[in-house]
């Protein structure tokens, strides 16, 4: 009798349970509701206000623990990603190389070096895709911070070799980049892209980003021509200045014209007299032979006398000569983990392309253009996202040929923080306020330090997606796409803030 009398206790406590827990269920799901309907209302508001109206919209917001979805707005149209498109390229390359990856660079040679210290061949610099072969400071912190000159890297390699003994080389100093394809531009690049340093030429080997950077300094009166440096110093184009010193109180106007193909960078205009120095950061067009140049340079202000010319080489891989070559010196990279830091807090162009043909040649062995589309669908298939949904030209988003939508953008991120990688992916991406392109934004807002987030901008086209945290807790997963904006990117710009606060205020339940 008393085992009964338990049992039926027993049963009216768990039916009270179960009914508590329905009726908690059923108080979240409204409060969800609730949320998610605020939130809706305040992005009807911040998009139906002009000149946001004018354009095109897609939103995909959801909780990044379950999947489920909150609030989606034309979630499953195609749209211009810009930088966004360095989300799937880094989470690419995370998960086909590794955190730890690490590039190779080095010095070879198929001569032998005498007891008189003479290399009795070409010395070759051989890259393998390495994205910081510069004076970056790694790992990255807080912000973008250099040490040493552009070419220290080099400077470095050429210690080793003379430690080895070398004191002059019989042939000439070879940049060899034949470990990517020889395609320099993707396809959808724009001929203005490629004279700035955001636009730089894709190569195996990339000293310095393949940028050098003019500076120029006003003279003392109006009237005074303008001086300017060029650094690192290149073959790569010579400066045509015809820039003069302006008044103190004239604006400053200046015009950098670099025609494809050209060896001469014309720069006009004028620069007033008060200002202090003024940089132009400009793209090297032939990556290789910068990069042999500069080491035959450095070889020569060590001493080491060099024969032969500085050239480039395109298919030395291809060499039956490649076997023989042995290496000399050597540089190996900062983790990929470092890399990728560099690439999503700073939106850097060349390196996310680096990494890309980097894992393509690593994972199938090849880098061409022509093989990208499958590489990269191959990867999206696994993590879940529908084979229409991204359409992948390049692998920083510069290409207007890029095509995705904020659903697949949302697959990607609830995919990668299922990887063993996420921890370095996330910390990757700039915190609204605090560091990388996101730094000055969403400052004193319920957003600051809750947003971390890659930023996209191009023509036309202003994007953020990544990840929100709530007061309470929460994450949630959000890509914010907009297409055909005004050309005014400050007012797509506030629109982009303004839903990530809505977020962060709305959806928190």
């Amino acid at each position: 009798m008393f085992l009964v009398l338990a049992l039926c206790i027993g049963g009216l406590v768990s039916a009270r349970w179960a009914l508590m827990r329905v009726k908690r269920h059923r108080e979240r799901q409204i409060h969800k509701n609730i949320a998610t309907q605020r939130f809706a209302e305040r992005a009807k508001r911040l998009l139906n206000h002009a000149p946001a109206n004018k354009g095109e919209w897609g939103i995909m917001v959801e909780d990044a623990e379950s999947g489920e979805s909150l609030y989606e707005l034309n979630s499953s149209m195609n749209f211009l990603p810009a930088s966004n498109l360095k989300l799937f390229t880094t989470a690419l390359a995370l998960e086909k190389l590794g955190p730890d990856y690490r590039f190779r660079t080095t010095l070879e040679s198929t001569g032998s070096i005498t007891r008189q210290g003479e290399l009795t061949s070409d010395l070759l610099l051989v890259g393998r895709g390495d994205p910081n072969l510069s004076n970056r400071k790694l790992p990255f912190q807080n912000k973008e911070e250099f040490d040493g000159p552009p070419e220290k890297v080099l400077a470095e390699l050429v210690d080793e070799l003379v430690s080895r003994g070398v004191q002059s080389i019989s042939g000439d100093v070879i940049g060899d980049d034949s470990y990517f394809a020889l395609e320099p531009y993707p396809s959808g690049w724009e001929v203005d892209d490629v004279v700035w340093g955001y636009g730089a030429a894709i190569s195996a080997l990339a000293v310095n980003d393949n940028t050098a950077t003019l500076t120029l300094v006003p003279g003392k009166r109006a009237g005074d021509a303008v001086d300017i440096s060029v650094v690192p110093r290149t073959s790569d184009f010579t400066v045509l200045n015809h820039v003069l010193t302006g008044a103190p109180r004239t604006p400053t106007k200046l015009a950098l014209t670099r025609h494809p193909g050209a060896h001469s960078v014309v720069v006009s205009g004028s620069l007033r007299a008060s200002s202090g120095p003024t940089t132009l950061v400009v793209g090297i067009e032939e990556p290789a032979i910068f990069a042999a140049t500069m080491l035959k340079t450095i070889l020569e202000q060590r001493g080491i006398a060099v024969r032969g010319v500085a050239r480039a080489q395109h298919d030395g891989l291809a060499n039956p000569a490649a076997k023989s070559l042995r290496a000399l010196a050597e540089h190996l990279s900062h983790p990929l983990r470092d890399s990728v830091k560099v690439i999503n807090k700073l939106s850097q162009n060349l390196q996310s392309e680096l990494l890309l043909r980097t894992a393509m040649r690593e994972t199938i062995g090849s880098s061409a253009a022509s093989e990208l589309p499958r590489f990269a669908a191959d990867f999206y298939s696994e993590a879940g996202i529908m084979e229409d949904d991204v359409v992948q030209t390049d692998g920083s988003g510069l290409s207007r040929q890029d095509m995705v939508t904020p659903r697949a953008v949302a697959c990607l991120l609830y995919y990668a923080e299922a990887r063993p990688w996420f921890g370095v992916f996330f910390a990757s991406l700039p915190i609204a306020g605090m560091d990388g392109t996101l730094e000055e934004r969403m400052k004193s807002t319920p957003a600051t330090g809750r947003i971390h987030g890659k930023t996209g901008s191009a023509d036309h086209a202003k994007t953020l997606s990544g990840f929100a945290e709530t007061p309470n807790g929460r994450r949630l997963i959000f890509s914010f796409l907009g297409n055909n904006q005004s050309s005014n990117s400050s007012e797509s710009q506030d629109v982009l803030d303004g839903l990530c606060v809505a977020m962060i205020e709305e959806l928190n339940f």
